[in-house]
């Protein structure tokens, strides 16, 4: 079968080309903004990408076409298909009839942490001998993909494995179906990671989205588990009603008796990993930050349910590689580090840069920020920026091509905090104030213009300069 997929460099749309093609499938695609690391993975896949939407990518004759859900009424390659009624599907319902059916699938929900939390699920699972297929938006170290069909298990070689890992999104399907994308891929095992409002541009507030996540809730079978942060907005949803086994974690032990729980963090961020009162073994790693130790409950836990006890989970996660984009380290010049993070919510900067500076201790941290996603654009988390960058010794805001001002919204950090909407002019700016022990954070859900070359090659070039 030939599928043409509208939106391909998308992470969620890309994985699925990668999952098509390694069913055999011919698969071709087309997107606007191509950028690492998913249009490299494609091209290193065989998959032939094509810029823009022209209706004349009909002359293809796919069999079907895969909508992702950047393409809206409008697009003409979309209107094209519409007005010649040929075949189109959304790309969850793709996956969920081709590559989900008949499988364990296990699903990791949340506000943050979706991409971190289902590579480390993956790869449990895949150090446990399971050998799962997954598509995780993000590509993790562990693997060097995005997204694969499951394998052959070690434990049998005469059969595939029936697991599959997927990062479980709550924004919208496609134009053409406004349920949450994760109502498609009815899960054995629900992870709900975490709950809070984003996605302005598609949500009201934060109960539409706990509404979503009912959804997903009331898909997982009665034999199912369901594995959810003691959390406020997530017990919201559980109180509507859950009809599965149902297992909580938090990092306070006092709230999970009879759950998941975290103890005796040391400085160097081992802790103990507890089960209704037991302790299943001491994990030592260098992930920063409390969320990723949260992270880490959520993944033995469910991997737990399909039967990889803590201790295994426990020393697989010892050995996780972080996903890309996830305070990856782009260089070092002179004692200074760039990192690139996806952080795009105030929770998740929060979160990050918190992370950062129990690394680093007191040395400086330079927070470069593009406030790029749809919430962040239309301004309804501006107010929560300033508290989110309190660990950062110094800002610095890429503020082009928002719908509010940047400047205002930082007036309560201001001396530490600087605005900037010509991106040259911020990357001199970084340069002249960096020093040596310095870390540079970029946080960025996009390409960023490729700041973080630019910072490194002007860095480079200032200190052969010294």
């Amino acid at each position: 079968m030939h599928i043409h997929i509208l939106g391909i460099c998308g992470t969620f749309m890309g994985g699925i080309a990668v999952l098509a093609k390694q069913a055999g499938h011919r698969v071709t695609g087309c997107d606007a903004n191509v950028y690492p690391p998913m249009s490299t993975q494609l091209e290193a896949q065989g998959i032939e990408l094509i810029e823009g939407f022209s209706p004349e990518q009909t002359k293809l004759n796919p069999d079907i076409y895969v909508i992702g859900n950047v393409v809206s009424r409008g697009n003409p390659l979309m209107e094209e298909i519409l007005n010649r009624s040929l075949p189109y599907i959304s790309g969850p319902q793709w996956l969920a009839e081709n590559v989900l059916q008949g499988k364990w699938v296990l699903a990791v929900a949340g506000t943050h942490g979706k991409t971190t939390t289902s590579s480390m699920l993956a790869w449990v699972l895949e150090y446990a001998g399971l050998a799962p297929g997954f598509l995780i938006g993000g590509v993790p170290e562990n693997f060097g993909v995005s997204a694969r069909l499951p394998k052959t298990p070690k434990q049998d070689a005469k059969s595939t494995s029936p697991f599959f890992v997927i990062e479980a999104d709550e924004y919208d399907t496609a134009f053409f179906d406004k349920r949450s994308k994760f109502v498609h891929y009815r899960p054995r095992t629900a992870v709900l990671n975490n709950l809070e409002f984003d996605h302005a541009d598609i949500f009201d507030d934060l109960a539409a989205i706990e509404k979503q996540f009912h959804h997903l809730v009331r898909t997982v079978p009665q034999q199912g588990l369901v594995v959810s942060n003691k959390q406020q907005s997530l017990q919201r949803v559980i109180d509507k009603g859950c009809w599965s086994n149902l297992e909580y974690f938090s990092a306070d032990q006092l709230k999970t008796s009879d759950g998941w729980a975290i103890q005796n963090v040391d400085a160097q961020g081992r802790f103990d990993v507890i089960f209704k009162g037991e302790r299943q073994g001491n994990l030592s790693w260098d992930i920063l930050g409390e969320h990723n130790r949260m992270n880490a409950l959520a993944v033995v836990a469910s991997a737990r349910h399909v039967g990889v006890a803590p201790c295994i989970a426990i020393e697989a996660l010892s050995e996780f590689k972080n996903v890309k984009r996830r305070m990856e380290i782009k260089g070092v010049v002179n004692d200074i580090s760039v990192y690139d993070d996806f952080a795009h919510h105030p929770t998740a900067i929060d979160t990050t840069v918190a992370g950062l500076r129990s690394k680093v201790g007191k040395a400086r941290i330079l927070a470069v920020l593009e406030p790029r996603s749809n919430t962040m654009k239309l301004g309804v988390m501006k107010d929560a920026l300033p508290a989110s960058l309190k660990e950062a010794d110094l800002v610095f805001c890429y503020g082009a091509n928002l719908g509010w001002d940047a400047a205002e919204a930082l007036l309560p950090i201001q001396a530490k905090a600087a605005v900037f909407d010509d991106l040259n002019a911020l990357v001199v700016a970084i340069v002249n104030l960096a020093e040596s022990g310095d870390s540079v954070l970029v946080m960025s859900n996009g390409g960023f213009g490729g700041v973080h070359q630019k910072i490194l090659d002007a860095l480079q070039v200032k200190f052969a300069k010294s």
